[in-house]
């Protein structure tokens, strides 16, 4: 016999700012999953139902990326054996730069977690939840599946021990995030980059990565700007987004502190002061895709600081 089950959010997050790749994620308020949880007779945790994924997600619990951090998470407990269906209702798209499997991890240790009465902090379900987004994109990473979970940005000084910080942000910054429907996954995004960087663009990046959070714990909206620059990462991935450059001088033209690639893309984000100029960055930047006969989405949120929640 089924008891009342209970329902979380985790939020997409914008991953790498620019200049911090795989170091820097922050989250968004939406879009984002839902995970409905609940405790049952029958031994053993499954998952009974998932929405909005067009056939595309395994029900098989050590495959799903839910599943898989949510089992982790309940053997680290000791509660394996515990009854507990799950059905997750995917919300936001998939291979859209926008940390969807991260979400879905996040939202997995977090169901489970509150179903248990909150045994852990959010800190410490981290390590599942990280461990749960490395069976989609095979690289063991906190930037987006940190925010998502903990909300806020992050900085990850090590991912290998998730040695993760909350970084002090702007009263009213602004992130317009447009959505191109055009399928990256974040391996083959992966795939397109160099081992290997000048020593020019090394010392370049790391200026632009120390100034970026100096701007950001100082309110320094010109720092901020002038430090939202990659010269590694985004210059290699750009060819894989239908009119990246022209989407990017169209936020810039509009205000917008910054614009760049949001995770893997295709989605770009930008930064801006206020809502309004990241209003008029968000449609300037659609514009281009629409024009172009591209189909997309737009977001516009302040940053998100409380991550995965109990709705």
């Amino acid at each position: 016999m089924s008891r009342v089950g209970i329902k979380v959010f985790a939020p997409a997050s914008v991953a790498n700012v620019a200049c911090g790749y795989d170091i820097l994620g922050f989250a968004l308020n939406k879009p984002g999953d839902e995970i409905v949880g609940r405790i049952v007779d029958k031994p053993g945790l499954r998952i009974v139902k998932i929405t909005g994924d067009k056939g595309k997600l395994p029900y098989e619990v050590e495959k799903n990326t839910a599943g898989f951090a949510a089992q982790r998470l309940l053997e680290h407990l000791g509660a394996e054996k515990l009854g507990i269906e799950l059905e997750i209702r995917k919300k936001m798209p998939f291979g859209s730069g926008l940390g969807s499997s991260a979400a879905s991890a996040a939202a997995g240790v977090m169901i489970i977690n509150e179903l248990l009465k909150r045994p852990l902090t959010k800190r410490e379900l981290l390590p599942f939840a990280v461990a749960g987004e490395e069976i989609a994109d095979g690289a063991y990473h906190a930037d987006n599946v940190g925010p998502s979970l903990m909300g806020g940005m992050l900085l990850i000084r090590d991912n290998a021990t998730l040695d993760v910080h909350k970084l002090v942000t702007p009263r009213g910054l602004q992130a317009t995030v447009v959505y191109p429907h055009v399928k990256i996954l974040t391996r083959d995004a992966r795939a397109v980059l160099s081992d290997t960087t000048s020593l020019k663009k090394t010392v370049t990046q790391t200026g632009n990565l120390g100034a970026l959070i100096v701007g950001l714990y100082r309110s320094d909206l010109d720092l901020i700007s002038r430090s939202l620059n990659d010269v590694i990462i985004e210059p290699q991935r750009a060819q894989l987004i239908p009119h990246f450059y022209e989407v990017k001088e169209a936020a810039m033209k509009a205000g917008a502190l910054g614009c760049s690639i949001s995770g893997a893309g295709p989605s770009i984000f930008a930064l801006s002061a206020n809502s309004l100029i990241a209003e008029r960055a968000g449609e300037a930047m659609q514009k281009v895709f629409n024009d172009n006969k591209i189909e997309n989405q737009l977001f516009i949120s302040t940053i998100n600081h409380e991550g995965a929640i109990l709705m």
